[in-house]
């Protein structure tokens, strides 16, 4: 599975540019964060490689395919995407949500088989939620109800996993269960995962590449290590950035300062 953007673009309005020949490729297995300060179009560089927003110019492909001559069915049949989970209100059982995910294999009206359901129920038991299935999505917890909705992707038995802020609002660990779940899914099951996010730490801590979006719909992208750096990082949110290093267990973990505002250092 290969998925790029190649010189996507995109405007709102005229002399509104959003994104900036923005070009990004992610391989079978990989993580990719997106990373920006707020309004810097990582929730709309999300629609345009969904499908939902067309990009001005520039194209999305799929294993070399331009999105445009891909059939819906087709690419929602590779492809998931996890909404934030705090904008979403489900008056189902998780049962019923997750086997939603079914519904790209499903005609319009044609009700799910045993086979759906137990690919539903798998799924369920992949993210550790199986013990919630006769629960209702509007009585369990943020954390529990973005897992409900990684389940409900993983329904669909999707190459590519596209996630909107997955742990944003979560408390620690939650966001730790996410982030698991995100390295299990790619280390594991071999799904690449592209995810929005709000912190530098996380992506750092799971993900393989980065994108990260500057100002004016300017981008750079490439390994997570050799992208977020002091430099770049404080370039892109105005801020005067500090990185701090421990090893734990055998592994770096990485804690993101944000030391002073921009024009405190000029």
């Amino acid at each position: 599975m290969n998925f790029s953007v190649k010189e996507g673009c995109f405007s709102y309005a005229e002399n509104q540019t959003v994104l900036d020949h923005v070009s990004l490729q992610i391989n079978s297995g990989e993580i990719l964060s997106i990373l920006g300060p707020n309004g810097g179009g990582k929730t709309t560089l999300l629609k345009c490689m969904l499908g939902f927003l067309k990009f001005t110019s520039g194209h999305a492909a799929y294993d070399g395919c331009d999105l445009a001559q891909i059939k819906q069915t087709e690419f929602w049949q590779k492809t998931a995407y996890v909404p934030q989970a705090k904008s979403q209100t489900f008056p189902y059982l998780v049962k019923e949500t997750v086997l939603l995910g079914r519904s790209p294999y499903l005609n319009l009206f044609q009700m799910p088989n045993a086979k759906d359901k137990e690919i539903a129920q798998k799924a369920m038991i992949r993210t550790g939620i199986i013990s919630l299935a006769e629960k209702s999505c509007a009585e369990i917890s943020g954390g529990e109800l973005q897992l409900v909705l990684i389940a409900r992707a993983l329904a669909a038995q999707p190459q590519l996993l596209v996630m909107d802020e997955p742990e944003t609002g979560l408390d620690f660990r939650n966001q730790l269960l996410v982030l698991q779940m995100i390295e299990k899914l790619s280390k594991e099951d071999g799904i690449s995962v592209i995810f929005n996010t709000h912190y530098p730490e996380h992506a750092l801590e799971v993900s393989d590449k980065t994108l990260l979006l500057m100002k004016n719909g300017k981008s750079i992208f490439g390994t997570t290590k050799k992208i977020l750096n002091e430099q770049n990082m404080s370039a892109a949110f105005g801020v005067k950035i500090k990185i701090i290093e421990e090893e734990i267990n055998g592994r770096i973990h990485s804690s993101i300062l944000p030391v002073s505002l921009e024009e405190e250092i000029h």
